[in-house]
């Protein structure tokens, strides 16, 4: 049964589907929270986790290395029929094509050799170094958005500050700074971190046993939630531009990310995500796995971004994904877990329209191990890159705690 400690927890409450037909009454009554559209508009970070592992090199191929058609005689795709020309040294993934247009108008840049200074092949590690943002510390607990969300420099005067479209709130989230995990913004009910769904009348008996707690901002944080959702009228949300998002989990999570911007909540860093990136066996070239989850990707983002026009100036979209896949192909037809990959960032602040990062090498003597492509951008480099000129935060070791590189060059100051 739900715990009132774990009702009032304020450090990972969650809002999720509890099939009750909406906002339950109670607590629409209960809460006075400030009327949604209210709060000041602010810039808002949205980063989208890409699981599995995305292969960068099938993503963003380079166009006239002989090598990679060497070691991928059936993956790699022909630089002229093909791929989507960038800039005459890199092709783009034709299931990516909408963020061809993007990069030609400057509002993507592309950061290749990206990845974790300290090697694993372990998913799992990979996800949480990734996601704490303190590579090779297996003990940490707090999330790298968490602490941002923590640096921003204003006490959060909304629960919407940091929200995950998630079932869970992810580890890129946990930590001292409120955030909350929302499966469903048109149908929910409230959960605590490891408590079952409630139903309304639970719920509604739990608040009664609490009542005397509301003033604090540990109580009133749900509830409040709750009424600024049921006051932004979600369910009568349309999008505009003739923006169409893919049925999926990303388009899903995009799509509420838009109507949270767009209600003006106070929302200021976002995060999605979307699996099936390992793609160990058949990962098809033009056509197959990786190409259906590409076009998802790129169709999700497209949508949203079209979505948001009147937003644009205000938003930085950013992917990340644990690490990449090795050159060569295997017996398989796929691709095996490697060391770095690409990621994109897009917005109209972005410095886009180039591939950043050191050139690519794919001669085996350059190759990591002989077989990966070798990490020359730290991760960290690139979120402290766009987290602090978009969010104006510092970047220091409040950020990443005992890092002191240098935050990569891809937003226009």
């Amino acid at each position: 049964m739900t715990s009132r400690r774990a009702f009032l927890s304020s450090g990972g409450l969650a809002l999720l589907a509890a099939g009750v037909g909406g906002v339950p009454s109670f607590l629409t009554r209960a809460a006075s929270a400030t009327p949604s559209g209210s709060f000041r508009r602010r810039k808002v970070l949205v980063t989208v986790f890409q699981r599995g592992a995305m292969d960068g090199l099938a993503a963003v191929q380079p166009l006239s290395d002989p090598m990679l058609a060497r070691l991928r005689p059936t993956l790699a795709l022909d630089a002229r029929r093909q791929l989507v020309d960038l800039d005459g040294r890199f092709g783009l993934h034709p299931s990516l094509r909408p963020f061809g247009d993007y990069f030609r108008e400057g509002t993507l840049g592309i950061v290749h050799g990206v990845g974790s200074p300290v090697a694993t092949r372990s998913h799992f590690d990979a996800q949480d170094f990734m996601e704490t943002g303190r590579p090779g510390d297996k003990r940490a607990d707090s999330g790298w958005l968490n602490r941002a969300t923590g640096l921003l420099g204003h006490e959060p005067s909304t629960p919407f500050q940091a929200v995950a479209l998630t079932p869970a709130l992810p580890l890129s989230l946990r930590g001292e700074a409120p955030a909350l995990a929302i499966a469903n913004l048109e149908d929910f009910g409230v959960m605590a971190p490891g408590a079952m769904a409630a139903t309304g009348e639970s719920l509604e008996a739990l608040y009664a046993q609490t009542a005397g707690d509301l003033l604090s901002s540990a109580g009133r944080e749900g509830l409040e939630a709750a009424n600024v959702l049921d006051q932004a009228r979600l369910d009568q949300y349309r999008p505009e531009n003739g923006a169409d998002y893919p049925r999926s989990e990303l388009g899903e999570s995009l799509r509420q990310i838009a109507q949270l911007i767009k209600a003006d909540v106070g929302l200021q860093v976002a995060f999605a995500e979307a699996g099936g990136w390992d793609t160990h066996a058949r990962q098809g070239a033009a056509d197959g796995s990786f190409a259906r989850r590409a076009a998802d990707l790129a169709q999700s983002v497209a949508a949203f971004w079209t979505d948001l026009e009147r937003y644009q100036d205000d938003v930085v979209v950013l992917t990340m994904t644990e690490f990449g896949r090795t050159v060569a192909e295997n017996g398989t037809g796929g691709t095996d877990h490697g060391r770095a990959s690409a990621m994109f960032v897009l917005g109209n602040a972005v410095r886009g329209g180039e591939v950043h990062g050191a050139p690519l090498v794919l001669d085996p003597d350059a190759l990591e191990d002989g077989r990966d492509l070798p990490v020359t951008t730290d991760f960290r480099a690139l979120f402290a890159g766009v987290a602090g000129p978009h969010l104006g935060i510092a970047t220091g070791d409040g950020l990443f705690p005992g890092w002191a590189g240098r935050p990569l060059d891809v937003l226009r100051s």
